[in-house]
């Protein structure tokens, strides 16, 4: 593994304890060039991931707290006339950044949420006739409430497509929990760290992991895989050509972050959950999400 990435995850996991899989999940799907949902309970520590992940790349970093009344303006921005020189000039919105925080992203309105839909796919906003292009990296982390919670309203398909991985944090163990009352302060822990890599770093970074080779027997996994969601009458519709593609970049993402320039059928089945659950439906809503990832993990391996 190269030794900023590695500084960069070590770094991480000082600020947040005992969960290094999902650091590292998180720190993959921004090199796969994706968005990342979080869904958990509150005060588990998903805004301080984050913000460790932001400063230690070196991004620019925006919190928007979604709110019943958030308009979508208030994300992407307005068009505001200009009396003195008689045109109107584009605000820009809080999306203009390299991180954006979406906080309790399924407390907005249907309609602000997908004020979000163009500017996760192509990285612009259209207002007024107007494209404005966002800067590279971009990198949408959203967290989500549990949908038992009250004043939720949940992502339609669309929008939870446009995640690339779904993770949860959960509660931290004894030890690290312990750890983390009597460090007290994690925002003098956020302070502490700095940034090991920076914003072209990230970019030269997504490219050395597009250039990871897979085998034809990962495609043959791949496929095998997709035709499963679709064809077993399990879920309410299978994995979409786009959910495919999804998979293929956390699997190379993965791949680079063990140090490999190639990938491994078990590169594929580690990320397989992160990547699946949140666009699958099972026709039976009792199925939970684990036991869909125990059934993908089933399919055997060409």
């Amino acid at each position: 593994m190269n030794n900023s990435i590695q500084l960069l995850l070590n770094q991480i996991n000082q600020v947040v304890v005992g969960k290094e899989l999902q650091v590292k999940l998180a720190l993959a799907c921004l090199l796969a060039d994706g968005h990342l949902l979080i869904e958990d309970i509150p005060g588990v520590g998903k805004t301080t991931l984050s913000q460790a992940l932001s400063i230690s790349c070196g991004l620019d970093f925006k919190r928007v707290q979604f709110t019943s009344d958030l308009l979508p303006s208030d994300i992407i921005g307005v068009s505001i006339f200009n009396r003195e020189t008689h045109d109107f000039e584009f605000k820009k919105g809080a999306v203009f950044t390299n991180l954006l925080l979406a906080d309790e992203i399924n407390r907005a309105s249907s309609k602000t949420q997908s004020a979000l839909l163009e500017v996760m796919e192509e990285y612009q906003v259209s207002v007024d006739g107007h494209s404005h292009q966002l800067e590279k990296p971009f990198f949408v982390v959203a967290t989500q409430n549990s949908h038992e919670q009250m004043g939720t309203h949940p992502l339609p398909e669309s929008q939870m497509d446009r995640f690339l991985i779904r993770i949860s944090l959960g509660y931290p163990g004894k030890e690290q929990e312990r750890y983390l009352w009597k460090r007290a302060n994690g925002q003098r822990q956020l302070e502490l760290i700095k940034a090991v890599i920076d914003p072209e770093d990230i970019m030269s970074l997504q490219e050395s992991v597009c250039s990871v080779h897979l085998s034809e027997a990962i495609y043959d996994y791949l496929e095998d895989i997709i035709q499963y969601t679709r064809e077993s009458g399990v879920f309410v519709y299978g994995l979409s050509p786009r959910a495919g593609l999804a998979l293929i970049r956390m699997t190379q993402a993965w791949a680079y972050l063990e140090g490999r320039d190639y990938a491994l059928p078990d590169d594929l089945q580690i990320v397989l959950p992160y990547v699946a659950n949140h666009r699958l439906v099972p026709v039976d809503p009792s199925v939970t999400d684990e036991i869909v990832a125990s059934r993908l993990m089933d399919i055997s391996i060409p």
